[in-house]
């Protein structure tokens, strides 16, 4: 390849890159200026039922509290739904450096990936928040009147259900790093008690900072990681079953 070819390459890539970036970019905003003048309100008032419901009134204690916290629900609910978008876009950029044999893996993984945190995200709002957040109310209810304003309280929801979105996608994480031949079954196992610690120390560090919080968050990460370990040794084994194919073709080719 001449360096003429080379340097037409790359530019064709980048401006590849360029217009996905555009594209992904426009469409977010198009859809953080729908959620916010269409439903920010009403999205509000949903993920506020945990609170509302218990007959506690949500506050704001400055002056652009109130408008900056739509903005931010608005901006978050416009990346989901703009997500469709930008996924298409992510693989059109990544497909044409793929051989055939690599796109359906990759696609089918990206996709699970993009699954599983949302069932992560799902099964903690509606499974696990509803009673953490009651926990802690009827905890503080004889120490304090609770004032809760709506900022923190949106920080405190994305806080406690975005790591749960993150933590579903631990079997995925395992099985690519399985097929790439990084871990083994064996390993997996027997480095346990030192992914229980870190398990533990990640909990303390990306939910809100109570024993509670923490438990919720690192009980499904120790399933998650026994789901990794069974999804590791069939990874290991459809990685053994294409290196056993691979080699009569490299015999075949001395």
């Amino acid at each position: 390849m001449s360096a003429s070819d080379s340097q037409g390459t790359l530019l064709e890539h980048f401006l590849a890159l360029r217009r996905a970036l555009l594209v992904s970019a426009v469409s977010v905003l198009a859809a953080f200026v729908l959620v916010f003048y269409l439903c920010s309100t009403r999205i509000l008032q949903l993920v506020s039922l945990p609170i509302t419901q218990r007959g506690i009134k949500i506050i704001y204690t400055a002056v652009s509290e109130a408008m900056m916290t739509q903005l931010k629900i608005s901006f978050v609910c416009g990346v989901i739904a703009a997500s469709p978008v930008v996924i298409w876009q992510i693989w059109s950029f990544i497909r044409p450096a793929l051989y055939k044999n690599e796109i359906r893996a990759v696609r089918a993984i990206f996709l699970l990936a993009v699954l599983l945190f949302l069932m992560g995200v799902a099964f903690c709002y509606l499974c696990i928040y509803g009673l953490a957040v009651n926990f802690f109310l009827v905890a503080g209810e004889d120490i304090a009147v609770p004032m809760i304003s709506i900022d923190r309280y949106l920080g405190f929801l994305l806080s406690f259900i975005l790591p749960f979105g993150i933590s579903f996608d631990l079997p995925v994480i395992l099985y690519v790093t399985t097929r790439m031949g990084l871990t083994t079954p064996r390993m997996l196992i027997s480095k346990f008690k030192y992914v229980l610690l870190i398990i533990f120390v990640a909990a303390a560090v990306l939910t809100p900072p109570d024993v509670f919080s923490q438990l919720m968050l690192a009980l499904p990460l120790i399933v998650l990681y026994g789901a990794g370990v069974l999804v590791s040794y069939a990874a290991l084994s459809a990685r053994r079953r294409r290196l056993a194919a691979a080699e009569p073709e490299c015999a075949g080719t001395e």
